[in-house]
């Protein structure tokens, strides 16, 4: 198929990112774009998305079993607790992206993430607050771009509050990996079964604060 869709093995029609290797297509079919809320997936997929700058997703997703156990399971006040030690045994671990900033970037956001908790109730109830409107399913791989206004305003919220690695492309890959937006393009079969994931999620968040 063209423009950015291809048919697997299986009939399915994909994102053509999404359907090889099998990592990626289980990644396509299973998360991508589903919404997420618990405190520590969220995290979590911040965390691996600040990591992932400068290198492919594969790489980080191959890695984040590893990423799970060293990090606490991404578990905020597990991770916030690291010292300075823990940073050394970071950087010696081969199982992980061993990047000193982005390792300290880390264990400096899980502090900001339990500022938020702490403030909003829940990281969602934070990390929630930028959705775009309702926008068409996109038709081909070049209507996505590298960021969008919301994910511009997210990134410079997180940036006041203190977050590190949290640019505006970051932001957005961010949101599209955890649902708040639906980047599966039109025809992905994957498509409609996100959107129905996402619908109560989004009536619970839409509008900010006061959505909550």
């Amino acid at each position: 198929m063209s423009d950015g869709l291809v048919v697997g093995p299986d009939g399915e029609p994909r994102c053509s990112w999404g359907a090889d290797p099998e990592d990626y297509r289980a990644y396509h079919d299973e998360e991508w774009g589903r919404p997420v809320t618990d405190d520590a997936r969220l995290f979590e997929k911040i965390v691996l998305e600040g990591f992932q700058a400068g290198l492919s997703w594969i790489t980080v997703l191959r890695k984040r079993p590893r990423f799970r156990e060293v990090f606490a399971g991404f578990a905020p006040g597990a991770v916030a607790a690291f010292g300075p030690a823990d940073v050394l045994r970071l950087m010696g671990d081969a199982g992980i992206v061993r990047h000193r900033g982005k390792i300290e970037a880390a264990i400096s956001n899980a502090a900001r993430a339990g500022e938020a908790i702490a403030t909003h109730g829940s990281l969602a109830a934070y990390l929630w607050q930028h959705l775009p409107d309702d926008r068409p399913a996109p038709d081909g791989v070049a209507g996505l771009p590298a960021s969008i206004p919301e994910s511009a305003a997210l990134s410079r919220r997180l940036k006041q509050d203190g977050w590190l690695f949290v640019g505006p492309t970051t932001a957005y890959a961010f949101m599209q990996a955890t649902g708040q937006v639906n980047d599966h393009l039109a025809g992905c079969s994957a498509r409609d079964r996100v959107e129905a994931m996402r619908a109560p999620v989004l009536a619970r968040y839409r509008g900010g604060p006061s959505a909550t």
